[in-house]
């Protein structure tokens, strides 16, 4: 099968067809760095940013719209429930230098669902309306939105609800096969990325489960859909766009150096330093270092020691103690990209 070689949101070409997807506390601007470092990202979507902290002036939700310019094209993601706010949001977002505003209607957090917005808006298609209606009308630039499968295995709604963001102006409509019920537990179905994808002429993304790139290129078979999300797979192996596209294309994927790898985790930490401050580094530090040093036979006890280390200077001989046994007995692609049934990553819509 030839693979699509790129996608277009509103006549707007973006290649390849690989996308980062939204996650909460993950894809700040630090992470989207490292990903786009790492190659062949065609398109990025920051973290979900509150309407109420955007609307009201918060500067710690501003400050989550910051992006540098390598990091385009970019759509900044808005959530929430009232749509004057969501417009006012919107408009905010365009004002930021976004190329595309997406609407979260997959979260399926608590706090989220109970404020109105997430996955709730898939059993309020009234209110999903006024909110699609109001921010299509208020930007310029194209609005994109990301569902789930429906709020539980009783109220599968995914096609109805990307056939009305198509009515009310939408570009570009991603699902995340789970149900809001089903949160991050179970697998994607993406026969319904299948089912979408035949009843609407805008762009269908599909997202859940793409851990490596057999993954992305068997959804793509199996779908026909326009493009990809790729969520947690990113966390352990940032190259995974890189590797996905050469797969597409037949050639031999690329294999990091564990030096490289090693100075890519560097990199991290002086793009974290650059974004904030030296507490918040730890903490982003160690969530990276839990995913990303995976793939070496019994290094486990190296991966503790960092989660143990109080400050980065300690977390880095550990690093060197991980890339030398790296060197040696090289990095087993099966265990970095194990799916993890623990895995608490607050992917909101992924």
């Amino acid at each position: 099968m030839k693979y699509p070689d790129s996608f277009e949101i509103a006549g707007r070409k973006l290649s390849p067809p690989l996308v980062l997807s939204p996650m909460a506390g993950v894809t700040d601007s630090p992470f989207r760095r490292i990903a786009k470092k790492c190659g062949n990202v065609g398109l990025i979507v920051t973290e979900f940013i509150s309407i109420e902290g955007l609307t009201r002036g918060n500067m710690r939700t501003h400050e989550m719209m910051r992006f540098k310019p390598e990091e385009r094209p970019i759509a900044i993601q808005i959530f929430g429930y009232d749509e004057v706010r969501m417009r006012w949001a919107a408009e905010i977002a365009q004002e930021a230098g976004a190329d595309f505003v997406d609407i979260n209607c997959g979260c399926p957090a608590r706090k989220v669902v109970h404020g109105g917005g997430g996955s709730n808006l898939l059993r309020d298609l009234p209110q999903l309306k006024k909110i699609l209606t109001e921010v299509k009308r208020a930007i310029t630039i194209p609005m994109t939105v990301k569902i789930r499968a429906g709020w539980d295995d009783k109220s599968i709604n995914c096609i109805e609800v990307a056939k009305l963001i198509e009515d009310c102006g939408g570009s570009m409509v991603t699902l995340h096969g789970r149900t809001r019920v089903q949160a991050y537990q179970g697998f994607a179905d993406w026969d319904l990325v299948a089912q979408i994808k035949k009843n609407v002429s805008i762009p269908v993304s599909g997202s859940g489960d793409i851990l490596k790139p057999e993954d992305a290129l068997r959804r793509f078979d199996e779908t026909g859909c326009d493009a990809v999300h790729i969520g947690r797979g990113a966390i352990a192996n940032p190259y995974i766009f890189r590797q996905t596209w050469e797969t597409m294309n037949g050639i031999e994927p690329y294999k990091p150096a564990p030096k490289e790898m090693h100075e890519l985790l560097l990199d991290f930490r002086d793009y974290l330093r650059d974004h904030m401050p030296e507490k918040g580094v730890i903490g982003r530090m160690k969530m990276l270092s839990a995913q990303f040093l995976r793939g070496v036979p019994n290094c486990a006890h190296i991966r503790t020691a960092v989660l143990r280390s109080s400050t980065v200077e300690e977390m880095e001989p550990h690093f060197i103690d991980y890339f030398e046994m790296a060197e040696i007995h090289g990095i087993d692609s099966n265990l970095q990209s194990a799916r993890d049934e623990n895995a608490e990553l607050a992917e909101c819509g992924v």
